[in-house]
């Protein structure tokens, strides 16, 4: 029985993608490294670091440090949640559902803990969530399942009787190693990507979130 729904947060709950993207196409042409919206779907789903830390080592460059880069990309893409973050289809109505159903709800992302407070701010679902983590706390971010492990714990619940909501593949793959049970909802142009057969079910949107939905995965 499920006891917890864990929700990504990028590409999930805020159409953020589109900020990420533009962030570091501007931020990497700084360090000579000419990215394309096509590129950055290589990196989507990964901590700033490993996102970092990819491109550092196919094209090394030596201005900036990787940590300036890091936090030069943080700091875009929070500006750019405050001007121009827009909730994804169907997330009221999402959060209302679940709050139906007497579960935990958690909030686990890739995204450092200040993105995520931006985020949720915005999209005013501050109160919300009963643990709100970031993989930034972990050695390894998603698909390594250490942020779902950890999110579990901190709601005492066992992973195996946890749901978690993804977008990303890396996502998917996070939170299958850490046995949950996970619904994906791609991005229109990954709808058709085979690879997201890994999920227990995968959705349109959040919008197709139903009773049919919640009775199979539970």
């Amino acid at each position: 029985m499920i006891k917890a729904i864990i929700f990504d947060l990028d590409g999930l709950l805020i159409d953020s993608e589109p900020l990420w993207q533009e962030a570091e196409i501007l931020i990497f042409k700084q360090v000579n490294i000419t990215l394309t919206p096509e590129l950055c779907l290589k990196t989507k789903g990964l901590r700033i670091d490993e996102v970092v830390d990819y491109w550092y080592q196919k094209y090394p460059w030596k201005n900036l440090t990787k940590k300036e880069v890091e936090e030069l990309i943080i700091g875009k893409v929070i500006e750019l949640i405050h001007l121009k973050g827009e909730p994804l289809a169907g997330v009221d109505y999402a959060i209302s559902f679940v709050r139906q159903k007497q579960v935990k709800i958690a909030l686990a992302s890739s995204s450092a803990t200040k993105i995520i407070q931006a985020a949720l701010q915005k999209l005013n679902l501050t109160n919300v969530f009963s643990e709100i983590y970031s993989a930034e706390s972990e050695i390894l971010g998603k698909p390594h399942p250490g942020v779902y492990l950890t999110t579990a714990n901190k709601l005492d619940v066992s992973p195996q009787e946890c749901l978690a909501l993804e977008d990303s593949l890396n996502g998917v793959l996070a939170a299958k190693a850490a046995q949950m049970k996970c619904i994906a909802i791609p991005e229109p142009s990954q709808q058709n990507n085979l690879k997201f057969a890994i999920a227990n079910i995968t959705l349109k949107s959040l919008k197709e979130l139903n009773n049919d939905v919640w009775k199979s995965v539970n």
